[in-house]
């Protein structure tokens, strides 16, 4: 099974269907929303998730217009990413509701990111804090979240103990170190269950702990020993 149906939102990634792979939706008992970075693509995130054993679940990948979800920065002003970011959320969000359309809780989604998939990851979450009630766990592989640092962020809500890994590289030239600490104090904040890496000398790249780390989320849901 490769498309989904159509996604019904708008903006510059309205319409695009999120493509889809592994169990299928009806069959799944758990689900993967995985989010490309920025030149990647839906497909290039599957080895991410068989490299985490995640054979049986069912896995999800909203698609970017172009390849990239938005222009600028990620700590740019919000507004110089309009109306791309806005777009490159909802993406996401219908990701989500369909897998939970289909039947599968949110408590039973992980939610994987990776660069602009990440900083989208992160986002989303705060975003529906509460709301989607917990998630079966968020990894942001290289990333943190969005907006100008020196505006003060005002983020509310519960995520009722989401496991939430934040991992990234402190040779990273895209995301700095500061952002992804200051982006786990707001996991905190909002409850969820914080699982801060920091590789000395790695740069923007995924590295096996990262991997591990997401296998161990997977395994906790799956409900193996």
């Amino acid at each position: 099974m490769t498309d989904a149906v159509a996604v019904e939102q708008a903006g510059p990634h309205g319409g695009v269907p999120p493509r889809i792979a592994g169990t299928p939706l009806d069959q799944a008992s758990y689900a993967l929303v995985m989010v490309h970075g920025r030149g990647g693509s839906a497909e290039g995130m599957w080895p991410i998730a068989r490299a985490a054993k995640a054979t049986d679940a069912a896995l999800v990948a909203p698609v970017a217009d172009g390849n990239s979800w938005y222009p600028k920065r990620f700590l740019d002003p919000r507004e110089q990413n309009e109306p791309w970011l806005s777009s490159a959320l909802a993406s996401v969000g219908a990701a989500v509701d369909q897998v939970r359309a289909a039947g599968i809780p949110s408590e039973r989604i992980i939610l994987v990111g990776f660069s602009q998939g990440a900083c989208l990851t992160l986002e989303y979450t705060t975003m529906v804090a509460t709301s989607e009630g917990r998630f079966g766990g968020v990894a942001a592989l290289a990333g943190g979240l969005l907006g100008d640092p020196l505006v003060p962020r005002v983020d509310h809500g519960s995520l009722g103990g989401t496991p939430v890994l934040l991992a990234c590289g402190n040779a990273d030239v895209h995301i700095p170190e500061a952002i992804v600490r200051s982006s786990a104090d707001v996991f905190r904040q909002l409850g969820a269950t914080v699982d801060l890496r920091i590789y000395p000398g790695i740069g923007h790249d995924i590295v096996g702990d990262q991997i591990d780390a997401l296998a161990e989320m997977v395994r906790t849901l799956r409900g193996a020993p």
